[in-house]
């Protein structure tokens, strides 16, 4: 529920603190005080509509999973639309995107002053005739369990099994192509890191005659090495150091002298005809690695290919007993359904009577298997289309909708807002919505803007909004002030006794 809305500069609303109770909530006051303005402004601090004020605040105790947007688990959540320049929206003071908070809020905030049709989409409907069922103890959720389970295993191998027959349409192709590609990287045979060592063969060669001169020159050193030690001795200097870096020099030249000279035995076209194969094949694959891993691959496609028919066979087998199981107990399901609707229509229609409705026609028709089964529901009141019928009879309907759906449902359902549900309609109509409503609110928190009596009446708290000269305020009522409300909705400004006592009346029916 929302615990407590604070809103802070707002078109007349300078600020206002309220603190919050489950149930039923009401809001009355003048035309023009600012009631349809305050709803807004709740709507807003969760990012479900717009506004311009300074701040919007709500206090919520919801058990939101908000985790993937770096908001730890609590107790109690803040949702905050702050308005400066531009508009921003946070969570426990964590900034979000309004889409975030919108969605996030979605899941427990619903207005039902929008014309929203997810109340009759055919998955709510379905959740509501199947927990009806529940109730007779038959066991429907073992059905559908078992029947989702077989649909998807079903869908799983039907796709496999239309990929393999279209790999059949082309399996010459597709077996000579990977026959060909495999003898293709067969052919030149690449190792790992055989091109690197290839270059360095290349490069070596590229600089053989300039590297063997270079230590022929170098040899000379060695021709003066004998006077070296005479000078060292003349000197009484050790030589030692001299003659460790001579026998490290000589052998340093001796080896580089033996590598060049091994060259003669290399084949430069070889070389360099081997690095261009092995540089079509990165080209083509990627890398010599690659190469391989490819190589590998089409070698297990091969395998797959020459036996397609032995797959094909299988999955066909697998894929005939699933649709068949998944047909049988889709059947089950909608027989459970059809034995069921009959009294869903009826209890239906009972709270349409309440609510000074027409009778709804509601029928289960075949459709295709999706993962609730084959069944379709269609709902009409009096054999009207839901999307031609007038707004206030569309959201009659809805609450009629949520009050068979309610009956299952535990006390926390979220928060539902409405805005003057009860307009234009009679004190006996009125009635029958606030009826309604105060059921629902066992289940929702529901706020509610209201200019008849009888559904002011049936509110567990009544806020009036008023207005004193051009700024706007928001104050809860008692008992007594309730009483004054009531009779001025009855009676207009000037309050009569008469007003006064079927206010009286009217609230102490609820107490």
């Amino acid at each position: 529920m929302i615990e407590r809305f604070y809103l802070k500069e707002y078109l007349s609303f300078k600020e206002v603190e309220l603190d919050l109770k489950s149930g039923l909530v009401v809001f009355t006051g003048p035309s023009g005080s600012g009631k349809s303005i305050l709803m807004s402004s709740i709507l807003s601090s969760f990012g479900s509509a717009s506004s311009d004020a300074s701040l919007c605040e709500s206090t919520v105790s919801w058990d939101l999973d908000a985790n993937e947007h770096g908001i730890e688990n609590d107790d109690v959540y803040i949702f905050k639309h702050i308005k400066k320049e531009k508009s921003r929206y946070f969570i426990n003071n964590q900034s979000l995107p309004k889409k975030v908070m919108s969605s996030l809020s979605s899941n427990y905030l619903r207005h039902l002053s929008l014309r929203d049709f997810s109340d009759f989409e055919n998955e709510n409907l379905l959740l509501i005739l199947d927990n009806r069922i529940k109730k007779q103890n038959h066991n429907i959720d073992a059905l559908k369990n078992g029947y989702k389970e077989a649909f998807l295993e079903h869908k799983r191998v039907k796709k496999e099994l239309l990929v393999i027959e279209d790999e059949q349409k082309r399996v010459t192709e597709l077996k000579e192509f990977a026959a060909f590609e495999i003898k293709k990287i067969e052919s030149v045979n690449p190792k790992i890191s055989e091109d690197e060592e290839l270059l360095e063969i290349k490069k070596e060669l590229s600089k053989k005659e300039k590297a063997l001169e270079a230590i022929t020159n170098a040899n000379a050193i060695f021709e003066h090495e004998h006077g070296v030690f005479s000078a060292l001795d003349v000197l009484n200097i050790e030589n030692s150091f001299f003659n460790d870096a001579m026998n490290e020099l000589r052998a340093v030249m001796e080896s580089a002298e033996e590598r060049f000279n091994a060259l003669d035995e290399v084949d430069i076209e070889e070389v360099l005809n081997r690095i261009e194969e092995l540089s079509d094949l990165k080209r083509r694959y990627g890398g010599i690695k690659e190469a391989i891993e490819y190589k590998e691959q089409k070698i297990q496609e091969l395998q797959k290919y020459e036996n397609i028919e032995i797959t094909k066979g299988d999955l066909a087998s697998r894929e005939a007993a699933l649709e068949a199981k998944v047909k049988d107990l889709a059947n089950k399901i909608t027989a459970l359904r059809l034995d069921e609707l009959k009294f869903f229509r009826d209890d239906l229609n009972s709270y349409l009577k309440e609510l000074y409705l027409r009778d709804a026609q509601v029928e289960i028709r075949d459709a295709e298997y999706g993962v609730f089964g084959k069944d379709e529901m269609l709902l009409k009141l009096n054999a009207t289309d839901l999307q031609k019928i007038s707004t206030g009879e569309f959201n009659r309907l809805r609450l009629a909708v949520l009050a068979l759906k309610s009956e299952f449902m535990n006390k926390n359902g979220g928060v539902l807002m409405l805005d003057e549900i009860d307009a234009n309609l009679s004190g006996e109509e009125s009635m029958s919505v606030a009826k309604v409503l105060k059921e629902l609110s066992g289940h929702f928190q529901i706020f509610v803007i209201s200019h008849q009596p009888q559904l002011t009446s049936m509110g567990d708290q009544h806020f009036l909004v008023h207005k004193k000269g051009d700024e706007s305020y928001v104050r809860e009522l008692d008992f007594d002030e309730r009483v004054d409300e009531i009779a001025r909705i009855i009676s207009g400004e000037s309050i009569t006794q008469e007003a006064k006592k079927f206010a009286k009346e009217l609230l102490s029916l609820q107490k």
